[in-house]
């Protein structure tokens, strides 16, 4: 099955959210960190990933998030992820990253924090 991949920006309430859909994977993962590196550059005081469009992510993609939490540390900010998938919250779970990302369901929940 041929999955498309698609990444967007906005701002709302003064956050910013980067939305992924689609796959994440070797493929994909780098248009991911660069939306990532771009945003966090802009130094937003939280910077939210939703994953909600997200069916499937590889570890080349956890890398890219864990990447992204160390940048955002280092620029001041903070990071929230969306997800609400199991197959998806599943990777974070048994990787034991839930102890590392501040992990919402839905996305209002994560601009509010």
């Amino acid at each position: 099955m041929d999955e498309t991949f698609d990444i967007s920006e906005e701002t709302r309430d003064g956050v910013s959210i980067v939305r992924a859909a689609g796959e994440i994977d070797i493929a994909t993962a780098p248009a991911l960190r660069g939306e990532l590196e771009a945003t966090i550059g802009r130094r937003p005081d939280v910077v939210v990933v939703d994953l909600l469009g997200v069916t499937f992510m590889d570890s080349t993609a956890l890398g890219v998030l864990v990447g992204a939490l160390k940048g955002c540390r280092e620029a001041g900010c903070s990071m929230r992820i969306v997800v609400s998938d199991a197959r998806v919250l599943k990777v974070f779970e048994i990787t034991g990253l839930t102890e590392l990302f501040s992990i919402f369901s839905a996305l209002d929940e994560a601009v509010q924090g």
